[in-house]
């Protein structure tokens, strides 16, 4: 797959010199907030990791090609939603072979993220087994690439509108580390906790970048979930939260929406219905995020 691959001149210049690059998905770009927000906060994610002493990757599938790291013209492509497809393992191979226009979920950017030898990759929530998946089998993809594929993925958690405890669950069985990062409950997204504990803490960046070499070294694969709480001062109690989030549900039910459909859907509900503020959070939770994996990808650079 590598003869895909494509390096923005940032990018490569940053691996030639050594600098470390963190990857950033183009999903949320597309799917997950609207025109012009999206495309303004991509930006400012990629400044951040400047910021930060890391180059920043967003990563797309753009003209039969895996484009690592975005111009200002690709990421206003994909910012305006026009038939831009939302790609996971499952359609990879279909959209670069029709050299479609993709936007790279969880799963999808850790796949590139490991072709391009980039460990360290930024995003806002996992997704994970969806509520009564039990019965429906609605379950991420981005749980099985967790299992399998050599990035660590720093996260608000996992989104709240999925079952927290099941997603859990799945991670232990599949062996993914879920790291508190100067927490010890598990956040969920728009909340800085959830009725969940991690699997572990560590309170500094390089902790996390020595437990990573240490398990890759160990040859133990897979990705590592690094949970990193929306800051104080943007996030929603948790019961608050869960209330609004069981109305979008409802509603979601009601008109039938499965599949791809649902996590743009109840996202695009929850800002509804909390009058844009949980976009605001969503924001907010992004770039702490982005933050927080430019200062790992620093430490894992030394490590």
């Amino acid at each position: 797959m590598k003869q895909y691959l494509v390096f923005s001149q940032e990018v490569k210049e940053a691996m030639e010199s050594g600098k470390p690059v963190v990857a950033l998905e183009s999903t949320i770009i597309s799917h997950g907030m609207p025109f012009p927000e999206n495309v303004e906060m991509a930006k400012r994610c990629e400044q951040i990791i400047r910021d930060n002493g890391a180059a920043p990757a967003t990563i797309a599938l753009m003209n039969g090609e895996i484009k690592i790291g975005l111009d200002e013209k690709d990421l206003e492509e994909l910012g305006r939603g026009q038939k831009v497809e939302k790609v996971s393992r499952r359609d990879f191979s279909y959209i670069l072979a029709s050299k479609k226009l993709g936007a790279t979920t969880v799963a999808a950017t850790m796949i590139a993220a490991e072709l391009a030898n980039i460990s360290v990759f930024a995003t806002g929530g996992i997704g994970g087994v969806h509520r009564e998946g039990e019965v429906t089998m609605d379950i991420s993809a981005d749980l099985q690439e967790l299992s399998r594929t050599n990035v660590a993925v720093v996260c608000a958690g996992a989104k709240s509108i999925l079952d927290i405890g099941r997603t859990l669950e799945y991670l232990e069985t599949y062996g993914v580390p879920v790291v508190g990062y100067q927490t010890d409950k598990f956040p969920s997204f728009y909340s800085r906790v959830s009725e969940f504990d991690t699997d572990f803490r560590l309170d500094t960046a390089e902790e996390v970048a020595t437990v990573m070499s240490t398990k890759w070294n160990l040859g133990l694969d897979g990705g590592l979930v690094i949970a990193n709480p929306v800051p104080v001062e943007a996030e929603f109690p948790f019961e608050q939260i869960e209330v609004i989030t069981q109305q979008a549900l409802a509603e979601a039910k009601e008109k039938g929406i499965t599949g791809k459909q649902v996590t743009p859907f109840l996202l695009g509900k929850i800002k509804e219905l909390t009058d844009g503020k949980s976009l605001e959070t969503n924001i907010a939770l992004v770039y702490h995020n982005a933050f927080v994996a430019a200062q790992i990808a620093v430490a894992y650079g030394k490590v």
